[in-house]
């Protein structure tokens, strides 16, 4: 009781010092401030000038302050409404006791991948290679779908505590814990700290673009107030917080592409358009006529991409926090609905925003000289092109100003919050439960996931200081895990695939990424090279490989070994096969040995008499991939003012979601809702 009520004490003390603090900072400029001369008036209307970053903080206007203050006030609320419950188990406090309902997973999805990077990356992606640099991650929807239609009902009825925890229900023997503690570092530490050191430069741009803060009271600010709430309410604060930053930030997205369109430079939807700056910039699909782009562009991420790479949010299967809130469901429905609508709105409704102000920034910031000039005081390192979207909104007048601040900072705590009690779930459930301590009773799990959780978040922050921008990170990951995606879709449905399969993934995965962003490059370089106009030495151009071949070998690589290491090793124990398969009931061919292997030796596996879902699960994986591209197009095209390709478009959705809709009926799917201590 002592730690809730001091937890409320200081995110209370948080908000009265951000009252104190915008006080201060308006009797300042009251008192203070030099003549109106020599000082920059605050902006009040859109396309009026900005006033210098160093200063904005001191100059926000009351209305700005109020819907910062509310904000905070609103998340401090529902952290007080969870705490308690969030205090009773290990089971509320990372799963919320597997109760909850498909629209709030759902919500909450879309706001962990709502992170305050993402409209920096997407700024970054349009404003280097066009709208259609996109691709890069709309190429993970197929993904999605099959994660939907297939994977989703198999982890709910799996029951684990954490996606990690699958090793060792699904391999045999020391390999497959092995694997459960490799994965459980290389996840919980590694990747999930590079992600929120990712997620933590972005709040520190925009912060220090929008108001001026220097990153250390960024990183301490920010830090501050997200730790406390995710560590007093656990998966239930940040579920019911989800549903309130999503609504907070697409508004706030939303408003700032209304207001950035009414721009002087911009001149509305048809001046952003017709815009010189822009015009080549528009086009949903990169240029057919240039090879190069359209394989790295778009042949690679959807022929190879979406199955071969593994990405947190977007893992071929399914996996991380999108496994967490299908296992936090009631019901293997409300698994299957929380995951669609997910998919729905993150690639049909959410982008556009985003987008258009990206396109703007080309009009208003064209280049990085420009964004240099304007922020003299940020670091040299961090003007890159992903800095343009907060640049953008510095334009904002009073009121939109505040509304925006607020949705960036719920973008970033939404994405923060939910990795940091995931991270906190791998190592308390899969590393200090499983190798350390596995009597440890459910008060000591809760207390060192709280413990874990700051651990985690204080070695974000240090990190986040050596990363310079969205991109570099995305594409680091994406690289570590490429060729590892094949492993996670066929593992359900192959009984032959063993621990020491994804040993050798992780194992060959990790050095080939590390040859080609690290190696390659100087090695050949040095070896065959040939010289520029200047006389440099530059990689001979059969070996200057772009992101999309070096991914493509890659998953080449991978695949091939973790295939041969696969024959060549033990399979896994028939036992733990034929548990595994009555539980999940995956089916299908790659399982026929098991099956009949069991029947030989008089153990016929339990049925639950169900038709095999794949085939289905498939043709509305397609389906919903094709409703759901139709439907982000449409929006496109209205935008544009393309109004015949526009209805035909929506035509197209409406038609996709229709016979999605139909074809759905036929997926079997349990309904019943399981009590949360028969998965414990």
């Amino acid at each position: 009781m002592l730690f809730y009520q001091n937890t409320f004490r200081a995110m209370a003390l948080l908000v009265v010092l951000l009252f104190s603090f915008a006080s201060f900072g308006q009797e300042a400029t009251q008192t203070s401030a030099p003549a109106p001369a020599q000082t920059p008036a605050l902006e009040t209307t859109p396309g009026t000038a900005a006033v210098p970053a160093e200063a904005r903080y001191l100059h926000m206007d009351p209305l700005d302050i109020w819907i910062i203050a509310l904000f905070f006030l609103s998340t401090l609320s529902i952290t007080c409404f969870t705490m308690r419950r969030a205090g009773k188990s290990s089971s509320e406090f990372f799963l919320s006791g597997r109760s909850m309902p498909w629209w709030l997973l759902g919500f909450s999805l879309v706001a962990t991948t709502f992170a305050a990077d993402t409209p920096n990356l997407v700024t970054q992606l349009v404003r280097q290679n066009g709208v259609s640099g996109n691709w890069v991650w709309w190429a993970f929807l197929p993904t999605g779908m099959t994660t939907v239609f297939i994977y989703a009902a198999l982890w709910r009825r799996l029951g684990v505590m954490t996606d990690l925890e699958f090793y060792e229900q699904r391999y045999s023997g020391n390999s497959a814990a092995f694997v459960r503690g490799f994965r459980t570092l290389y996840l919980g530490l590694i990747v999930n700290t590079i992600i929120m050191a990712n997620v933590t430069l972005a709040i520190v741009k925009i912060l220090g673009v929008m108001l001026g803060l220097p990153p250390i009271v960024t990183l301490l600010c920010a830090g501050t107030v997200t730790v406390l709430f995710t560590t007093a309410g656990g998966f239930s604060a940040v579920l019911w917080a989800d549903f309130v930053l999503f609504l907070v930030s697409m508004f706030g997205a939303v408003a700032a592409a209304v207001v950035v369109l009414q721009l002087p430079e911009v001149g509305g939807l048809h001046g952003l358009v017709t815009h010189p700056a822009v015009v080549d910039k528009l086009s949903f699909f990169p240029d057919f006529t240039d090879t190069s782009a359209v394989v790295s562009l778009l042949v690679i991420p959807l022929v190879v991409q979406w199955w071969s790479a593994w990405y947190p949010g977007a893992e071929p299967g399914g996996g991380s926090y999108t496994a967490q809130r299908m296992l936090a469901a009631k019901n293997e429905s409300n698994a299957v609905g929380a995951t669609l609508f997910f998919n729905i709105c993150h690639y049909a409704v959410r982008p556009w925003p985003w987008i258009l102000v990206a396109l703007a920034s080309l009009i208003v910031f064209p280049s990085l000289d420009s964004l240099k000039t304007a922020f003299p005081t940020l670091p040299e390192n961090m003007i890159k092109d992903d800095m343009a979207y907060p640049a953008m909104m510095t334009k904002l007048p009073a009121g939109y100003f505040g509304i925006v601040v607020a949705s960036l900072f719920a973008a970033y705590m939404s994405t923060v919050a939910t990795h940091l009690n995931l991270g906190a779930s791998y190592m308390v459930n899969d590393f200090y439960k499983r190798f350390v301590n596995q009597k440890a009773s459910e008060k000591r799990m809760v207390l060192a996931g709280r413990l874990w959780t700051v651990g985690l978040m204080i070695l974000a922050c240090v990190l986040a200081m050596f990363i310079d921008s969205a991109q570099d990170s995305f594409n680091i990951i994406l690289m570590v895990g490429a060729g590892t995606g094949l492993l996670f879709l066929l593992r359900w449905f192959w009984w032959r695939i063993n621990a020491w399969s994804e040993i050798a993934a992780m194992c060959i995965s990790f050095p080939v990424a590390l040859y080609f962003q690290l190696v390659h490059e100087p090695l050949w370089r040095a070896l065959i090279y040939v010289e520029n106009a200047q006389g440099e030495q530059i990689l001979h151009p059969s070996l200057d490989f772009s992101d999309g071949i070096k991914l493509v070998l890659s998953v080449a690589v991978t695949t091939v070994g973790w295939i041969i290491v696969t024959y060549l090793t033990k399979p896994t124990d028939q036992s733990t096969l034929r548990k595994f398969l009555e539980k999940t009931q995956a089916g299908g061919p790659g399982w026929r040995h098991v099956v009949e292997t069991a029947e030989r030796e008089g153990k016929p596996i339990r049925s639950d008499g169900r038709a095999w879902s794949v085939p289905m699960g498939l043709l509305c994986s397609v389906l919903g991939c094709m409703g759901v591209y139709a439907a982000l197009f449409a929006v496109g095209a209205w935008l544009y003012g393309r109004w015949a390709s526009a209805s035909i478009l929506t035509g197209v959705a409406c038609v996709g979601g229709l016979l999605l809709y139909f074809a759905w009926r036929f997926v079997p799917v349990d309904h019943s809702t399981y009590e949360a201590s028969e998965m414990d």
